[in-house]
């Protein structure tokens, strides 16, 4: 079973940045796609990055496209996401995804097998 953990969310100012992390415990996440995902209040689960298993491949939402950069370290542990220029309306719980699919990576939250319990961002002055 594939355990996956948050970190890295907070308070930030419009147009602060921050990254967030997710990391696999007693495990590594080398031949996993990893995606991000958030939900604000009362709206649905948006998938809004994700990086493929051969890792030559990111996919961004349109809501997040140029303000948002999905990365991992050298040993495939620990995946980021960075987020710049942040806005109110990114404020939602944020949470990471993997699977062992392989091929393009998707936004489509249903294909994930494994989820990590999510942590908050809110974007405020």
């Amino acid at each position: 079973q594939v355990q996956l953990v948050e970190s890295g969310g907070g308070l930030v100012q419009p147009g602060g940045s921050l990254k967030l992390s997710c990391a696999a415990s007693q495990s590594t996440l080398e031949f996993f796609t990893v995606a991000w995902f958030r939900q604000a209040p009362g709206k649905e689960r948006e998938g809004i990055s994700c990086i493929s298993r051969v890792r030559r491949f990111t996919n961004y939402a349109a809501s997040v496209q140029g303000r948002s950069t999905e990365f991992s370290d050298n040993a495939e542990n620990t995946f980021y996401l960075q987020r710049d220029n942040l806005k109110p309306e990114d404020t939602a719980v944020y949470y990471c995804a993997a699977d062992r699919r392989a091929g393009r990576c998707t936004l489509t939250g249903a294909l994930y097998d494994h989820w990590g319990q999510g942590i908050q961002v809110t974007v405020s002055s």
